[in-house]
């Protein structure tokens, strides 16, 4: 042993430095297997600036880990640094979630919760909610909807500025046949011959040939002034005569279309004013003839009247009639009307003559005629 106070030899005096990688050492420290065995410690070489050695744990008890020191947070990440917890102030504070951590808003702490939709398939079996129509189809209807009310309201609108009905065929045959004094020939409502079976007395047959044809033209003059004054609620467009004769040119008979401005309303009315009150039997309201140069009718006028009819149509804005006479010209005293003169046993001059049938007979076939031309098949018995 040296002595006291000697130096230690330099080969015990230091160990040679451990190597680069020897900051954590291969061999576990010894630091307390020495203090067992009675040992003097050896303190093993440390790196300047290195942490130092701690005991090895030789137990097998449970321990917390402390958190790691911001200084340890790797460099250049983004790992937030843990935040100090603070001791609620008095009594212990319910724990409430980070708003941060949270999915709803940042102050609303409550769950956000949605319901599901039930879903289907469409034609491309692509899945859709139950609960609507895809949008594209949904804006179709609406643009469809728009537009069905848009012309049904057109349509509404312009039947209430035009005055219908709400009956078109009724209300077009109606209108047709105001205008056909311009758009049938004449040939058609006043036809050159017109025969009459069964429209004789007892039956008879009847022939009618056309003479003469009236210029068409107002209602000026054409009528008695009381006649005139009893049609003028209705108005006069246009007013069409011709004159007949018989097969032996023995009668003579003018049948008129006089064309209304009224409606079918005033032409009911008209109607029926001329059936409760008569007017179609009176005398002073009699229909005048037209008379043609060169004709069997030359001699036709007022003074030769012996029967007569007047139809107000409530179909057509028409007024029927016809006046029938004794080709000869001569004047008549006690005329008849028609619907009289045609009766069994009427004794009267015209009605032993047939001149109520002349009257009746023809007034009927054009009225036929004018029907047939707006397709209305109404006839009246002869």
């Amino acid at each position: 042993m040296p002595p006291s106070g000697a130096a230690a030899p330099a080969s015990s005096a230091a160990a040679p430095p451990p190597s680069p990688s020897a900051r954590f050492p291969d061999a576990a420290p010894t630091v307390g297997r020495d203090a067992l065995r009675g040992g003097a410690a050896q303190v093993p070489f440390r790196r300047p600036g290195a942490p130092a050695q701690t005991p090895t744990e030789t137990t097998a008890r449970l321990r917390p880990i402390p958190a790691a020191p911001e200084a340890e947070t790797a460099a250049g990440t983004d790992v937030p640094a843990p935040r100090a917890a603070v001791p609620p102030a008095g009594p212990a504070a319910p724990r409430t979630p980070d708003p941060a951590l949270s999915w709803s808003t940042p102050h609303d702490p409550r769950p956000l919760v949605s319901f599901g939709e039930p879903e289907g398939y469409d034609g491309l079996a692509r899945p859709r909610p139950l609960g609507g129509r895809p949008r594209p189809q949904a804006v179709a209807a609406a643009v469809c909807l728009v537009l069905g009310v848009g012309l049904l309201t057109g349509a509404v609108t312009g039947s209430w500025l035009a005055g219908d009905s709400g009956d078109d065929g009724a209300r077009s045959a109606y209108t047709e046949a105001g205008d056909l004094w311009h758009s049938v020939p004449v040939d058609q409502l006043f036809p050159p011959t017109l025969l009459g079976k069964g429209a004789g007395p007892g039956g008879a047959d009847r022939t009618w040939t056309r003479v003469a044809v009236a210029p068409d033209g107002d209602c000026a003059g054409a009528f008695d002034r009381l006649l005139a004054k009893a049609l003028d609620p209705v108005g006069c467009s246009r007013l069409l005569r011709a004159t007949y004769t018989d097969a032996t040119q023995s009668h003579v008979t003018t049948v008129g279309l006089l064309f209304t401005k009224a409606d079918a309303a005033a032409m009911t009315a008209l109607a029926d004013r001329f059936e409760k009150q008569g007017l179609g039997r009176r005398e002073d309201l009699m229909p005048l003839p037209y008379a043609a140069k060169d004709t069997v009718a030359a001699g036709f006028g007022a003074p030769q009247r012996a029967s007569w009819t007047v139809s107000v149509l409530t179909d057509a804005p028409v007024v029927v009639y016809a006046v029938s006479g004794w080709a000869d010209g001569r004047t008549v005293d006690d005329p008849e009307p028609a619907e009289e003169a045609i009766e069994s046993g009427a004794a009267s001059a015209p009605a032993q003559a047939g001149l109520g049938h002349e009257a009746k007979g023809l007034a009927d076939r054009v009225e036929r005629a004018l029907r047939k031309n707006i397709g209305t098949p109404t006839e009246h018995p002869s």
